[in-house]
């Protein structure tokens, strides 16, 4: 074939957006996946997995940013043309289980989900298109005392993945007050649905662009960084004025949640709705300071929340602690946790209201956030012991040696490349592997292996007394009859046991 009828090489690239993960960072997921876990399962919350795939319709139009393509998900269509979409989150799923299940389902039901989840929008610095959540939801529970404890797990996984009181605040507000701020500024009523979604968005976005950007996307637009433009919603300057001064309350002004719901009921007090959510919020807050929770627990109204369904207490998790990127520059990492009331979810499938509330925990950016903090860092696990090929026609005798190691629960690899003793142990180096196994003719002719320490080994050249150095060098390789290999192995792993 000539060259000019070669097919063009593809470009090995990964899509925007999406990322690799090695095998540290899977462990150190991993672990704190088990952590928090633990920390579910003792609020007495069950595990449920739901597919990546649902019907598009399931799914609904809950996304917080429905001006990206496709509506903000990855769509497709199968052989019955039926609209298929990636889940964006994992409580839209939850809803579509429990409306299916809801005659067999324990009530109040109560589960938890992680895994992975898409969204087809612009990506950028703390913006994946692939990432990892890991829910708790109450289903069939109207009582406020289901938010209030959700906001209590938080703070619990929180304080179980190492960080201390005090370098964390748990913010909760209550959509409703937020509804009574718009139907005061004349955004209320079925007929301001869309500009309303608009804005909800837009003030979500408060920690990353701040009061100044908020204010550009509650007008006529705003341009970020790549020069890409992102449309207002067109508000009068009243309106702006009246959204970003409740906006810039905050309840550390006043402290105390009891001052800070004070001086918060004075402000729209005439709205009917507003006056709700401050009851919804002064009855979680006497339950989460009634157990001690009122230094980890705050009163924010400037809470919001994108998503279009919450329709009572919303909350997010922010750590306090300063954390700052690989160069050194501190950076805002934004919510690590959030949640909220979403009565209206499951009413979309049975037509009947169904209270929930849930918490969301973004795996990926807590991770990081605590790999900043000096909790739960990568570390390169020990690898398996390798055993070396010397004799390739020997090579079932070498695998019996490895199946051995394994039977006795040792980690064990049998090297299948095909280079020589030199590179072999290069290639245990790289493996991070403890020792090797060895076994040439002589070996073998006397009933033997040669067990070789590569940790002990690396450090005989940092060591300068002569005695010492013959003895490590004695333990750093010695040889054993075959029968002794699995003890041999054990003693030299109790050696390096972390």
């Amino acid at each position: 074939m000539s060259k000019k009828d070669e097919r063009p090489r593809p470009e090995a690239r990964l899509p925007k957006g999406l990322f690799d993960i090695s095998a540290g960072e899977i462990r150190a997921t991993q672990a704190m996946l088990g952590t928090i876990r633990t920390v579910f399962e003792s609020y007495g919350f069950e595990p449920l997995d739901t597919p990546a795939i649902e019907y598009t319709d399931a799914l609904g139009k809950f996304l917080p940013d429905q001006d990206r393509p496709n509506e903000g998900v990855f769509s497709f269509q199968d052989d019955d043309d039926q609209w298929l979409s990636l889940r964006y989150d994992l409580t839209a799923p939850l809803a579509r289980y429990v409306a299916e299940n809801y005659q067999t389902l324990p009530k109040p039901f109560r589960r938890y989900q992680s895994g992975p989840v898409w969204r087809n929008e612009k990506p950028g610095p703390g913006r994946f298109r692939q990432f990892t959540q890991f829910d708790a939801d109450t289903v069939g529970a109207s009582s406020i005392a289901a938010d209030a404890e959700l906001c209590m797990l938080a703070a619990d996984t929180l304080e179980a993945l190492g960080i201390p009181r005090g370098q964390y605040v748990i913010k909760v507000n209550s959509r409703k007050v937020l509804d009574g701020v718009l139907e005061s500024v004349r955004l209320g009523g079925g007929g301001n649905a869309a500009k309303r979604l608009v804005v909800l968005r837009a003030i979500d976005k408060l920690d990353r662009l701040e009061i100044g950007g908020v204010r550009a996307l509650l007008g006529k637009g705003r341009t970020d960084e790549s020069g890409d433009f992102t449309k207002g919603a067109e508000l009068d300057h009243s309106q702006i004025e009246s959204l970003t001064h409740y906006l810039s309350w905050k309840a550390s002004k006043v402290g105390l949640n009891s001052g800070a719901l004070d001086q918060l009921t004075g402000t729209f007090a005439e709205n009917e709705t507003f006056r709700g959510g401050v009851a919804e919020l002064r009855a979680l807050t006497a339950l989460t300071d009634g157990a001690n929770y009122q230094d980890r627990i705050r009163v924010d109204p400037s809470v919001v929340r994108g998503l279009e369904y919450y329709t009572g207490p919303v909350f997010e998790a922010e750590l306090l602690a300063p954390i700052k990127d690989e160069r050194g520059q501190p950076i805002r990492l934004g919510s690590v946790v959030s949640g909220g009331r979403y009565d209206g979810l499951v009413e979309r499938f049975t037509g009947e209201k169904v209270p929930a509330t849930g918490v969301s925990i973004g795996v990926s950016r807590l991770l990081f956030g605590l790999q900043r903090l000096g909790k739960f860092q990568e570390s390169a696990a020990q690898g398996p012991v390798v055993v070396l090929v010397l004799d390739r026609d020997r090579t079932a005798d070498y695998q019996k040696l490895a199946q051995t190691l394994r039977a006795a629960g040792i980690r064990a690899e049998l090297y299948l490349g095909e280079s020589g003793m030199k590179a072999q142990m290069k290639y245990a180096d790289r493996r991070a592997s403890p020792c090797v196994v060895i076994q040439g003719g002589d070996e073998r002719a006397k009933g033997e292996v040669t067990i070789k320490d590569l940790i002990l080994g690396a450090t005989l050249t940092e060591t300068k007394d002569r005695d010492e150095y013959l003895k490590k060098q004695a333990e750093a390789q010695f040889s054993v009859p075959e029968s002794d290999l699995v003890n041999a192995v054990r003693r030299v792993l109790a050696r390096h046991k972390a």
